[in-house]
């Protein structure tokens, strides 16, 4: 029996359902991330004996179900846009949006599809906005790229962010600290490429890039979407 078909049990003698439990465990995860969720932790937030929540959730596997699955409401889009670029679009900021508010979600996305309702129905309206372009296989994998470079791109910045706040360097201060470093390797002339890059490059930020990635990947999915089924 999964997470999702299990009763919940009687509230008495105090007040606790799974609503309050996954939003207490969001609560500690947004604060100190997924390290800071554990079902003594849930319980001691909610002034609760930790057996009570066993009586609730089994395990913290299906906590981090539930958690994923009540954040997932914040990207199902309000209105299903008529286009299937802009539907994928903005499921993808959608998505980086809310990681960037729960920054834990990046650990947690990927993998088996969410099973949750917030989940499915997010799916259902991802699926929903190509139904009907082309074949569903290539639907299928034409959602799969789409996700992959979205979740790539919302894990790096992510990673980025944490490592600011665990060394206390910005983005540039970093570079300026390590500039001696790169300069001295780059004047050897082992890399070229790397040297053009960093020399003649464009330095644009998180939201640029990841808008930038993305329209060029929505552009290679409408060539398959728009070629004959074969």
């Amino acid at each position: 029996m999964t997470v999702w078909d299990r009763p919940e049990p009687p509230t008495r003698p105090l007040p606790l359902d799974r609503e309050r439990i996954v939003a207490a465990a969001i609560a500690l995860a947004d604060e100190g991330g997924l390290e800071a969720v554990s079902l003594r932790k849930v319980a001691a937030r909610l002034d609760a004996g930790p057996m009570r929540l066993y009586r609730y959730i089994s395990t913290k596997e299906d906590l981090f179900d539930l958690m994923v699955d009540e954040v997932q409401a914040e990207i199902l889009p309000e209105d299903q846009p008529g286009d299937w670029r802009e539907a994928l679009r903005a499921l993808a900021h959608s998505t980086r949006q809310t990681a960037l508010r729960h920054e834990w979600l990046a650990d947690l996305l990927g993998g088996r599809p969410a099973m949750g309702p917030n989940g499915l129905a997010v799916t259902e309206a991802t699926l929903a906005a190509l139904d009907g372009l082309t074949d569903v296989d290539t639907v299928m994998r034409a959602v799969e790229t789409v996700s992959a470079y979205f979740i790539g791109a919302i894990r790096r910045e992510i990673a980025n962010l944490r490592a600011e706040r665990a060394t206390g360097l910005s983005k540039h201060d970093w570079q300026r600290a390590h500039g001696p470093h790169v300069m001295s390797m780059l004047a050897t002339g082992r890399f070229p490429a790397l040297a053009k890059a960093v020399y003649d490059g464009t330095d644009v930020d998180a939201e640029t890039s990841f808008a930038t990635g993305l329209d060029w990947v929505l552009d290679a999915v409408a060539t398959k979407l728009t070629q004959p089924s074969a």
